[in-house]
């Protein structure tokens, strides 16, 4: 069997092509679309497997390979250390590698989910980005306020929204009020339209309800989750989630030292970001997860943060192993 490692861009595309015994037969680039490569790959007359690293469109890519080769593995790019640490590299060099490493079953996989958990997850991260984007025009509007003496208080609700309509202000500043104004409407608006359509996704996702059985848990923490996670039996034993959500310190450990850092931050940072501003809902209405804070925390103020991120790490085990094994939350004794 052929093992191909391919370097795709949306222009070029380098395919390097390695025998049974691992050794270099055919080097090529191609210049067009992704039709062209499909196209030369589906003329090959021996079976082959293919690598390529994971980027932007690699799902769809995926769909179309599984469909002409035997085995598709899609290499994690910052995993890849033999690409991205090397001194010199190139198209050519990393089809090399990439295919190099697939013969020797040394490439770093990540994991391709179906075309409906990509669309979920994206529903998932526009809806994040369009309240990161109505925070940022509520901070310029009070901005704005300030800088001419007002102060309002309840100044997102209707009416508080109209009396900042109606406040007299400079020509320039009253501009970019209402823009700003009219920004905050479009984008709320447009926050709705995504949560609507989320809530139709996640009725059909029995695990967005079972997650949130956990008290403090809501829909949306549950459903980006459950996105992410996708399929639970992926995961090998329940401690890797926290790997997966980047909860895990650094660590640098060799014989008898053991350095460990801050937390690594890999994987979705949306999901990460949701699972640790609802732990503080969790800590707050569940009793066993307050008695686990608490003791973690050891009284100390200064532990609270290392705490919360502990606890995080707990919360995310104890989703991954209630999706498992279909149990709901249940309070300890």
């Amino acid at each position: 069997m052929l093992t191909i490692g391919l370097d795709v861009h949306w222009r070029t595309s380098t395919i390097c092509i390695l025998n049974e015994y691992g050794k270099k037969v055919k080097e090529l680039t191609i210049r067009g679309d992704w039709n062209k490569v499909l196209t030369v790959l589906a003329g090959l007359s021996e079976p082959f497997q293919v690598v390529y690293e994971a980027s932007c469109g690699y799902g769809h890519l995926y769909e179309l390979l599984v469909k002409i080769a035997r085995r598709v593995v899609v290499a994690h790019p910052g995993a890849v250390r033999l690409i991205y640490r090397s001194q010199r590299k190139n198209d050519r060099i990393d089809a090399q590698k990439l295919a190099l490493l697939l013969y020797l079953d040394q490439v770093p996989p990540v994991h391709v989910p179906s075309l409906d958990v990509r669309q979920w997850r994206s529903l998932v991260e526009c809806r994040q980005n369009r309240i990161a984007q109505r925070v940022a025009c509520k901070n310029s509007l009070k901005a704005i306020l300030r800088s001419h003496g007002i102060r309002l208080r309840g100044a997102w609700t209707r009416k508080g929204l109209i009396v900042i309509a109606g406040v007299e202000l400079p020509p320039a500043s009253s501009l970019h009020r209402n823009l700003l104004l009219e920004e905050l409407g479009n984008l709320t608006r447009q926050i709705q339209l995504v949560t609507v359509e989320l809530d139709k996704i996640a009725r059909r996702h029995p695990g967005v309800a079972l997650l949130q059985t956990i008290r403090g848990i809501g829909p949306r923490t549950a459903e980006a989750v459950m996105a992410y996670v996708d399929t639970p039996q992926r995961f090998g034993r329940v401690n890797q989630i926290g790997a997966y959500l980047g909860l895990v310190p650094c660590q640098d450990s060799s014989a008898d030292k053991n350095r460990l850092g801050h937390i690594t931050r890999q994987g979705p940072a949306t999901a990460r970001k949701l699972l640790v501003e609802a732990t503080w809902q969790v800590i707050r209405h569940s009793a066993t997860a307050k008695a686990r804070f608490e003791r973690i925390a050891g009284g100390k103020k200064e532990r609270r943060k290392i705490a919360l991120v502990a606890m995080t790490h707990w919360l995310s085990r104890v989703m991954l192993a209630m999706l498992r094994s279909g149990e709901a939350w249940r309070e300890a004794a």
